[in-house]
């Protein structure tokens, strides 16, 4: 052991007393799920969340998803017990916490730079919670030998945080959230300062943690790829709302608003009325839109009263591109759209090719996406007129 006032043990003395399989235990059982109920934050008279009501089941992987100024980062920190709420509700398992301190809701905070103590090492570093709430020195030996154990930087107990990589500061900082043992983990925007390839190699280290250790984590992200390799469990944020909550499957099949398709990306949206509409299966009904130059779009969703403003949408990796033809398509199945673009823009960005598009009646901008084996193979060109066509089980409605 070392001498004079450090608490940082030899390497020799950092050994885990536990197995992982032993740790993983513990720290799941800890697991909470998070409830909160008509929470509301304002500051003087801007509000930054209202009447917000949510679940997030223990174990979950759930992000926060939205643009900047949303109230994803306010949620986060209410749970957190950083902000306190103006009104209503935070529960972790079946506790109310909505007054409590920080200190007294058993969470953990892993911020945007890991806000690691530059002066003290790793071993400092990781024991510092277990300090700070007062843990038995031999107790905090065992539980941070243990903890960098598991993370795979045992190793490491003697450096300073410079000496690491950015991955293993990554995991050094989960690794001091983990030993406190906390309900919950939180994350604000921890990837947001890596360039892409490492921050896709340190969302998968995250996801594969999460698992091993079935946590329940909350994240904040404004990334939509993050939320979608990360969650188990993604809520959609707008203006302190909530848009729409769902895995992240159905997130990308289904978006619920027109917000919604279009934050998480490039789908081709047609603003219209509702015309009618006749049931399909599973409870659902093939919708009819008439859309202003375009004439009847069909679509799949729960129908509204004929005459409501209302949208569709279809991916872009959906449609097919056909050359023009000057003969009309008079065919009465509803199950197919059809419309007449011309391409104005051809993007290679890799293994997929994004091909831009202008709608002929209207000016109305699309994009198409292909991979690029297939769209080389196709020789479609800039200017060229060509219908676009797509089953209206591919459109998504949206009522809002």
């Amino acid at each position: 052991m070392r001498t004079g006032t450090s608490s940082t043990p030899a390497t020799a003395s950092a050994l885990p007393t536990h197995t992982p399989e032993e740790t993983y235990q513990v720290i799941a059982q800890a697991a909470a799920g998070v409830s909160l109920r008509s929470l509301t934050k304002r500051y003087g008279s801007f509000v930054a969340v209202e009447d917000l009501t949510l679940d997030i089941p223990a174990g979950a992987y759930c992000c926060l998803l939205g643009p900047s100024g949303c109230g994803k980062t306010t949620t986060l920190r209410m749970v957190a017990g950083h902000e306190i709420a103006s009104s209503g509700d935070v529960y972790i398992g079946d506790r109310r916490v909505t007054s409590l301190p920080a200190a007294k809701r058993n969470t953990a905070m892993m911020f945007q730079n890991y806000a690691l103590f530059p002066h003290k090492t790793i071993w400092q570093n990781v024991e510092f919670g277990l300090k700070m709430r007062g843990v038995a020195p031999a107790e905090r030996k065992t539980r941070v030998g243990d903890i960098l154990e598991l993370v795979g930087l045992s190793h490491t107990c003697d450096r300073k945080p410079t000496q690491l990589s950015g991955g293993q500061q990554q995991r050094i900082a989960l690794a001091r959230a983990l030993v406190t043992r906390p309900r919950v983990l939180m994350l604000d925007e921890p990837l947001s300062a890596l360039d892409e390839n490492l921050r896709v190699r340190m969302r998968s280290e995250l996801r594969k943690i999460q698992k091993q250790f079935g946590l329940t984590f909350i994240q904040v992200t404004h990334h939509v790829e993050e939320a979608f390799a990360l969650s188990d469990q993604v809520v959609v944020m707008d203006h302190g709302h909530i848009d729409q909550v769902a895995t992240p499957t159905d997130l990308f099949s289904t978006p619920a608003s027109r917000f919604v398709a279009k934050f998480i990306g490039d789908n081709n949206i047609f603003e219209g009325k509702v015309v009618g509409a006749v049931p399909d299966s599973d409870g659902l009904d093939i919708i009819e839109l008439a859309i202003p130059g375009i004439g009847s779009l069909f679509c799949r969703g729960q129908a509204l009263p004929p005459g409501t403003e209302a949208a569709c949408s279809v991916r872009p990796d959906l449609l097919t591109v056909l050359p023009h033809s000057s003969t009309p398509d008079t065919s009465p199945s509803p199950q197919a759209n059809h419309i007449t673009a011309r391409i104005v823009d051809v993007e290679l960005t890799g293994y997929v090719t994004r091909v831009g598009l202008l709608v002929e009646a209207t000016g109305q901008e699309m994009l198409y996406k292909a991979r690029t084996q297939d769209w080389q193979q196709a020789g479609g060109q800039e200017g060229q007129l060509v219908t676009l066509r797509w089953s209206a089980h591919d459109g998504v409605f949206l009522p809002s």
